[in-house]
């Protein structure tokens, strides 16, 4: 549902606006199973996305938030247990005679939100939630913001740290409505992605460390030193761990911290060494020195949102892809 309309309220009142609209037929079916059986707005919502695009799995990977298709399946099939009636062909995809006259009724509607929505913001949307990495929010969002607030000098923000995996989420649960992140794989359906960077692996070694190369490290029987690094399941650790078994080498997490903040504070303190990305012009922990990974994979960054953008959210975008260009010619660490 829309922000600020309570679920109950809003089913009630498109009860009594859809119930004298549909055919006989279609109303009988419905009423005799009770007033609880009267159609889910919601419901409705999804069924004008599949029959607007021809099909379940393309409404999902066109809807404006992030819904897994089996959801979408069981949701339209409890619309047609509640009608007591079949609202399309599957294969190939055909409306119903009782499908096309129900998409007829609720797409003025819904087709109208987006403009509706425009037009009593006053032509600008004045809020969007974004999510990224720390290192992202501190270093590198404020000046996209900032571009933005250009144009949309209304603008109020609300931000939220995390990795892909965590910011998909919110993504899906519309807790969000762009993030910009490593894109390790592909994202849950009805979630696009953009790619802008791509993005070495480096080498954190504390500022008076001996080690002027990692190929100093290779050549060593063992690692002695520990090994700072994010949870193994993180893109940077796996393509980390990905060169070093071309290399033949085994070295281990031996600190995990839940953030590249800490792997820098970690190795400031003479903890170990740490593995992070080499992002362009950015500010290290003054007591650390960067290594390069030569050889080693890359990450790619980028941009998360789901559905269509809207005018505020492809400033964003495009803020960001400009501050990825600039960060493209600059050198790391």
């Amino acid at each position: 549902m829309r922000a600020g309309v309570p679920r109950a309220d809003a089913n009630q009142k498109m009860r009594l606006f859809f119930r004298p609209c549909l055919s006989s037929s279609v109303v009988y079916n419905a009423a005799s199973l009770g007033d609880e059986a009267m159609m889910n707005i919601h419901h409705l919502e999804l069924f004008y996305y599949v029959a607007r695009h021809g099909g379940i799995s393309e409404a999902v990977r066109n809807m404006p938030y992030g819904i897994q298709q089996p959801a979408v399946s069981s949701q339209i099939i409890q619309l047609e247990e509640t009608l007591g009636t079949t609202l399309f062909q599957r294969r190939p995809f055909a409306l119903t005679a009782v499908g096309q006259q129900l998409f007829q009724f609720i797409e003025p509607f819904f087709g109208n939100l987006e403009t509706m929505t425009v037009k009593l913001q006053g032509g600008l949307s004045q809020h969007v939630r974004v999510g990224a990495s720390e290192v992202v929010l501190r270093d590198h969002l404020p000046r996209i913001v900032q571009e933005a607030r250009q144009k949309f000098p209304k603008l109020t923000i609300t931000l939220k740290q995390g990795y892909q995996n965590e910011l998909e989420e919110m993504l899906a649960a519309q807790e969000l409505d762009l993030a910009v992140t490593i894109i390790e794989k592909k994202p849950l359906p009805g979630i696009k992605t953009l790619p802008m960077i791509e993005l070495p692996l480096v080498l954190l070694v504390p500022r008076k460390s001996a080690y002027s190369s990692a190929d100093e490290l290779w050549k060593q029987d063992k690692i002695q030193d520990a090994l700072i690094s994010l949870p193994d399941k993180e893109p940077i650790p796996k393509s980390f761990q990905a060169g070093l078994a071309r290399r033949g080498v085994d070295w281990f997490t031996g600190i995990e911290v839940s953030s590249l903040e800490l792997v820098q504070t970690y190795v400031a303190n003479n903890y170990g060494i740490g593995v992070t990305i080499g992002v362009p012009r950015t500010k290290y922990h003054p007591d650390v020195r960067v290594l390069p990974l030569d050889g080693f994979p890359t990450v790619v960054a980028g941009v998360l949102y789901p559905g269509k953008l809207t005018p505020l959210l492809q400033e964003l975008v495009d803020s960001t892809r400009r501050a990825a260009d600039q960060l493209k010619a600059g050198p790391v660490g």
